[in-house]
């Protein structure tokens, strides 16, 4: 994907996201699914950024995202994983009850990753051979 441009940046930032169900629980069908991609879809555009692909299967999700970098990352999936909880135990939550006593959905944790661009090895090296100023 080409950079984005912003007022004083240009920007190709892509992050990887996984978020796993509450208890790695085999709660996710694909009504589902497809109700998170598009609350995951409305939060990007609402912090300018864009959601690249997502998929999942019944106990985790992966989301790739081009990353806007006026956002905080920890603030962007605390708004992803809080919104998609919030919306899915209400639409779904004859399924969910099944699933959680308690209003859970997401396990805490969550991976997140740099992705694109040039391999580190090769930054690295791009770096190094600079030509640094001498004195």
């Amino acid at each position: 994907m080409l950079p984005r441009k912003g007022s004083h940046a240009i920007f190709s930032v892509h992050l990887h996201f996984v978020f796993i169900t509450k208890y790695r629980k085999k709660v996710i069908t694909a009504p589902i699914l497809e109700r998170m991609r598009e609350i995951f879809a409305n939060i990007c555009i609402k912090t300018n950024c864009i959601m690249v692909e997502f998929s999942g299967e019944q106990d985790h999700v992966h989301l790739l995202v081009d990353y806007h970098p006026d956002n905080n990352i920890s603030d962007f999936t605390s708004s992803l994983k809080s919104a998609s909880s919030r919306v899915i135990r209400k639409e779904f939550k004859e399924h969910i009850d099944k699933f959680y006593w308690k209003p859970l959905f997401w396990s805490s944790s969550y991976y997140v990753a740099s992705s694109g661009g040039a391999p580190i090895d090769k930054l690295k090296k791009y770096i190094k051979e600079q030509d640094a100023p001498s004195e």
